[in-house]
């Protein structure tokens, strides 16, 4: 069988195989994944401080969703979802995973996600979401669009 893999070198035709680590060292290196901080949004952060001189917040609480990055002013949500735990094409590779709960969680955090951004657009905030993997292949044009968006303030 010849396999089949997309533009980030995955193969999602592939079957599930036994995990190589103990369940000890898994849930160790597990716990050590955090929900904020993460290095490419740090750098992506990083960059945007760079590339403009308007005023943001990150991780806003009080925000329903609490967006990764916030322009109060022009009433912006920027969220930086990451691959895999917000399902990034994730019924081509949803059978990869383990067990019933990992299914059940990323397909909570699916739902989640489309009912944050319903509420904030309801709420007459502007909502980007902007792909791990597109902050990986190119975070400069990604800003590029960001800062354009704000400049015309999606008009």
């Amino acid at each position: 069988m010849k396999k089949t893999r997309n533009y980030l070198n995955r193969n999602f035709k592939r079957k599930r195989r036994r995990d190589s680590l103990s369940t000890e060292r898994r849930s160790k290196l597990m716990s050590k994944i955090r929900s904020r901080n993460t290095k490419f949004e740090r750098e992506f952060i990083a960059a945007l401080k760079k590339a403009t001189k308007k005023k943001f917040k990150t991780n806003i609480s009080s925000i329903k969703g609490k967006p990764d990055i916030v322009f109060l002013n022009e009433k912006l949500c920027v969220f930086l979802d990451s691959d895999f735990w917000h399902g990034w094409q994730y019924p081509r590779w949803k059978h990869l995973l383990k067990n019933k709960f990992w299914r059940d969680k990323i397909e909570n955090n699916r739902k989640r996600d489309k009912k944050t951004t319903i509420f904030l657009r309801r709420n007459g905030w502007k909502v980007l979401r902007i792909w791990e993997h597109e902050i990986k292949n190119n975070s400069d044009f990604e800003i590029k669009k960001l800062l354009k968006k704000l400049t015309r303030n999606f008009a």
